[in-house]
């Protein structure tokens, strides 16, 4: 049978602090404890960077089927295509990463480089459309080619998060401003 002896008063106080003292000067398993401590920060931060950099990639890929597919329109091979079928030409750039049914994209005719001032798509933490168009232009026109796409993003740590839409999202956007080349018209048709 065991029998426990109960410490009461002034006893207690002093055996949990020498048992405590005995604790702080054993030395076996501290780097085991210290590697435990030091692991989480560790695993969070390496997560953080992983996730900021699938984020800039997925921006490069998006910025680069812009370019590609902005070139349809500088030289008049989108001349008669519709805005969904430029939504492919982008999308057939981009499918490694992105689902194409979230690509959203905008092509806008201006009369100068310096009025060029495109619309904010982000209202209230959301991605609006309503402002989205497709001018294609003609032969000279000024044209600004923009592609959105919603990017989920992980769970934040360590109070770490650049999403700018709700539901933990990040719009990625890919610009392209030229001046179409002069080309005949109805050359894509």
């Amino acid at each position: 049978m065991l029998h426990l002896k109960t410490i009461s008063g002034a006893g207690a106080g002093r055996s949990a602090a020498a048992a405590w003292r005995r604790l702080m000067r054993c030395r076996a398993g501290s780097a085991a404890a210290e590697f435990g401590i030091l692991l989480v920060p560790f695993l969070g931060l390496a997560f953080l960077i992983l996730n900021t950099a699938l984020v800039f990639f997925a921006q490069q890929t998006l910025q680069t089927a812009t370019t590609q597919a902005a070139r349809l329109i500088m030289t008049g091979q989108a001349q008669g295509m519709s805005a969904a079928q430029f939504k492919q030409a982008v999308c057939a750039d981009a499918t490694a990463l992105f689902d194409c049914g979230g690509i959203y994209v905008n092509v806008q005719t201006y009369s100068s480089f310096s009025a060029i001032a495109p619309p904010n798509p982000i209202k209230n933490g959301n991605l609006d459309t309503s402002g989205m168009g497709f001018s294609p232009g003609v032969s000279g026109d000024i044209e600004v080619v923009q592609v959105f796409y919603k990017w989920p993003l992980f769970a934040t740590l360590l109070g770490y998060n650049f999403a700018n839409l709700s539901g933990n999202n990040d719009l990625l956007v890919g610009t392209a401003a030229f001046r179409n080349e002069p080309f005949s018209q109805g050359l894509g048709s």
